[in-house]
């Protein structure tokens, strides 16, 4: 179970990464710094920290950071080779349990 939690969380890390280059390299870089000098995270430790990360993006985008936090989701399913499906009334964390219940079953 351990390599497979590993696993998950290497690709969460890289989906993260990735969605957050909606907001270009600059962009990215400013969420990654803001993480590290605000909230002592860096971004190896994001997936282990991921409320803080999302609570950190909230407050840097307020409702706007659902546009970045879908982007990170998209990312992680198509990496996990799972089919994403927009779900009424789900939150980040409700797809990231999705995602983690899918690949487990």
């Amino acid at each position: 179970m351990g390599d497979k939690k590993t696993a998950f969380e290497k690709t969460l890390r890289e989906a993260v990464d990735e969605g957050l280059l909606i907001l270009g390299e600059s962009g990215r870089e400013i969420v990654y710094f803001r993480l590290k000098h605000f909230y002592a995270i860096n971004g190896g430790d994001i997936p282990s920290n991921i409320e803080v990360f999302i609570e950190c993006l909230r407050k840097i985008f307020g409702s706007g950071s659902r546009v970045i936090e879908k982007a990170i989701i998209r990312a992680l399913y198509r990496k996990l080779g799972l089919t994403y499906e927009e779900k009424k009334n789900f939150d980040f964390f409700e797809y990231l349990n999705d995602a983690r219940e899918r690949l487990n079953h």
